[in-house]
């Protein structure tokens, strides 16, 4: 398993401000120790990074992202190669994108078609939020499925279908279609 040092930093947590050396192991920060201390300095690396007079931050998470989103006839310019390459060039390691279930058809194709629009293109790690375009009893029973393969978040639209996008959320109650 690869091993690097990021030593020299100021590091910036979400609580803290610290001079420490960062230890990473398999990609993953395992350790920080203060620089100069006995334990910064008995870590061995494969590689050592000098980041002397500079912020040594986590990687930043864009959790609303449109890739490749189909909207009123257009697309979103980013496709998820450029979009997440961009991302990455900022230091944002993960993106949440909303996966869309087209109108007639169940949640789970709708996640599916956007992991094969993802998969094996994307430069940081993502996941999907779940945009309700047909809500019916079906499509609420689907939803139980989704959350168990790790989406938390949905997102439907109440409005009149003659005024653009809407997932019928307005007709449904206590998930029983009205």
């Amino acid at each position: 398993m690869s091993r690097t040092v990021i030593h020299g930093g100021l590091v910036i947590t979400a609580s803290d401000e610290i001079h420490a050396d960062v230890l990473v192991e398999g990609g993953r920060v395992v350790a920080l120790a203060a620089h100069g201390t006995d334990a910064a300095e008995g870590w061995s690396a494969d590689r050592r990074i000098d980041a002397t007079g500079k912020y040594v931050i986590p990687g930043g998470v864009d959790a609303h992202t449109h890739m490749e989103m189909p909207l009123g006839g257009t697309y979103a310019a980013d496709t998820f190669a450029t979009g997440t390459r961009a991302a990455a060039w900022g230091g944002t390691t993960t993106i949440v994108d909303f996966a869309i279930q087209s109108m007639g058809g169940g949640l789970c194709q709708g996640l599916d078609a956007w992991y094969a629009k993802a998969d094996g293109k994307c430069a940081v790690d993502y996941a999907f939020h779940m945009i309700l375009a047909d809500v019916n009893p079906s499509t609420l029973k689907e939803m139980d499925l989704l959350v168990a393969e790790g989406i938390t978040s949905f997102k439907g639209f109440v409005r009149s279908r003659d005024q653009g996008f809407s997932s019928g959320v307005g007709g449904v109650s206590c998930g029983v279609a009205v």
